[in-house]
Formats: C-alpha cells, sequence, structure tokens
C-alpha cells in the first residue's frame, strides 16, 4: 500500500509540473504578441503558414521562425515576410522576394512590384517546423486556450479546496484519496 501512495505521489507531481509548464509557456507566447497578433521576442518572430503561399519551401501548418534585421542587411533575391495591412484593419502576412531597396526611404519593394514600409517588414527565415504551426495555432486560440489551459487549472484548483475542505473536517486519518 504505501509503495502505490509514493508512485500515485509520484505521478501526480511530474503531471502536475508538466501541466504548469505547458500552461506557462502558452501563457507567455500569448503575452509577446505583438500589435499585428504575430508572438514577437524582440527581433524573433514566430509565423504560422495558415493558407497555401506561392513559396514551396513552406506548408500550411509550418511554424516559421522570423529574425528581423536592419534595412540594410537585406539583398536583392532575399525571401522575406512582411505584415500586409487588409480594409477594416485586418493583418495577413505576406512573403516575397525583395527586388530593390531604397534604404533613404526605408521601403523594400517585391519583384512582383509591391513595396513595404520597413515598419512592416518581419524578416528572413531562420528555422522552420513542419506541422508545428497547427498545433501552436488551435492552443494559442482563444478556445483553445480556454479549453486547454484555463479549465483544467479551475478543475484542479476546485479539487484542491475539496481536499483542503475533507481534510479540515474528517482529519487527515480518515481523508478520502483518490
Amino acid at each position: 500500500m504505501k509503495v502505490l501512495e509514493i508512485t500515485k505521489k509520484i505521478i501526480t507531481t511530474v503531471l502536475g509540473i508538466a501541466f504548469f509548464a505547458f500552461a506557462l509557456t502558452f501563457t507567455i507566447l500569448l503575452l509577446y504578441r505583438n500589435k499585428y497578433g504575430i508572438t514577437q521576442f524582440e527581433n524573433t518572430s514566430l509565423v504560422i503558414i495558415g493558407n497555401e503561399i506561392t513559396s514551396e519551401n513552406y506548408q500550411k501548418g509550418d511554424l516559421v521562425v522570423v529574425e528581423g534585421q536592419s534595412i540594410d542587411k537585406f539583398v536583392e533575391g532575399d525571401e522575406i515576410f512582411v505584415y500586409q495591412l487588409k480594409a477594416g484593419g485586418a493583418v495577413n502576412i505576406d512573403l516575397g522576394v525583395v527586388g530593390s531597396i531604397d534604404i533613404p526611404a526605408k521601403e523594400i519593394s517585391f519583384e512582383n512590384g509591391e513595396t513595404y514600409s520597413t515598419e512592416f517588414v518581419i524578416g528572413k527565415t531562420s528555422k522552420i517546423y513542419n506541422d508545428l504551426g497547427t498545433y501552436l495555432s488551435i492552443i494559442t486560440s482563444k478556445w483553445g486556450f480556454l479549453f486547454m489551459v484555463l479549465v483544467p487549472s479551475f478543475l484542479i484548483f476546485i479539487f484542491q479546496v475539496y481536499a483542503l475542505i475533507i481534510e479540515i473536517k474528517y482529519g487527515e486519518e480518515e481523508m478520502v484519496t483518490y
């Protein structure tokens, strides 16, 4: 009996630590979103490929780590990500190949003729994680975060309050264990 209780405590402790590490990680990812809705740590952005794009380097569901750079570090032919503002305030992520760079005007033009201010340039690809973006987008959505982090946290809290009440009411010797 004693071995089972110790094993149960070890398993619940490991699961609890794993859950709270998971919850803390995704809370941080949500707190570090920029004004365009992309997670950004200083010059590093996490771009999720949500729909098909013209480059064969990326597929729907990929998580792309994008490193931001100053305008003078880009060269013609670089493939870069930019924020594309739509009517009504919606933001899309666009990918293009640098055609020309205007350093005094702080603008970058793609080969297809579209021009973007450096304010809207995200940067160049640093690393690609296949299919990880799909999972990240689900977890960091408001419904995903609610059901994967907040509801389990609430249930754990309620169970701990229940266990405390049982321990106070019946004492440690007669406490019900699950």
